[in-house]
């Protein structure tokens, strides 16, 4: 069930909450669809500190775990673990907090196109020893062209997909709309009947929902509704998480 929520003041309380533009160079924002961008960023990122840290786009899990946990209970299927997807994963902590709390079994999987942000990853979470809540749910990272989700996971496979700042990378950088719109339509491809797409972004909704709507009516792409929900305000900006969910399923 996905709740109408008003400012949540776990966003406010979000320690780990950085403001993407202010770390990135104006050549790096024009490339963000390159994965050369990426690597160089995660290497140069990582070298800054002497010990790992997770770099969080917008706001970190503790922000948005009321959009997210729900959920996962609400679509529990107790003959297999719920299939959720972070799209453009970077060396963000939250598919290792949505396989860590949650009480249902899941099967996380962490894609990025930066083979560097998913060795680090995976050097982090071994180090870390990090244990799930549910002794049946798994956590992957992989190597992977969001462009491609369809080739790599299949058709219908997925009950939970979150972008956390990935498509506005894409939308943002100079050569990557098309790429944006790719990767929506994969998306939709690879989500199950009964699944959702949750998009956390700090774009506007007159700008998001447009764009949602339109490359959701592209032909062969499967019919979905789109909502938005107000996160809250952090620093100053405003955050908004869209659902967009195959038209066959009501959410009420």
């Amino acid at each position: 069930m996905f709740k109408s929520l008003t400012l949540l003041s776990r966003v406010r309380a979000a320690a780990a909450c950085v403001r993407h533009h202010s770390s990135l160079t104006a050549e790096l924002m024009e490339n963000m669809d390159k994965k050369a961008t990426w690597d160089r960023f995660y290497t140069e990122n990582n070298s800054r500190t002497p010990t790992f840290k997770n770099f969080e786009w917008f706001f970190g899990f503790e922000s948005v775990r009321d959009f997210i946990m729900p959920l996962l209970q609400h679509k529990c299927d107790p003959g297999a673990p719920l299939r959720v997807l972070d799209v453009g994963c970077g060396t963000s902590a939250l598919g290792p907090c949505i396989y860590r709390h949650s009480p249902v079994p899941v099967q996380v999987t962490c894609a990025d196109i930066s083979p560097v942000a998913v060795r680090l990853m995976k050097e982090h979470v071994e180090a870390k020893a990090i244990q799930p809540q549910n002794v049946s749910s798994q956590l992957e990272f992989v190597e992977l062209d969001c462009t491609h989700l369809l080739k790599h996971l299949g058709s219908g496979s997925v009950d939970l997909i979150i972008d956390k700042g990935t498509i506005d990378a894409l939308l943002r950088s100079k050569e990557g709309k098309g790429k944006a719109g790719l990767v929506l339509r994969q998306c939709l491809k690879v989500l199950r009947g009964s699944g959702s797409l949750l998009q956390f972004s700090d774009e506007d909704p007159d700008a998001r929902l447009l764009w949602l709507e339109t490359e959701a009516q592209e032909p062969g792409t499967m019919a979905a509704d789109v909502g938005m929900q107000e996160v809250g305000e952090l620093r100053g900006m405003y955050y908004y998480c869209y659902q967009v969910t195959p038209r066959s399923i009501k959410h009420h």
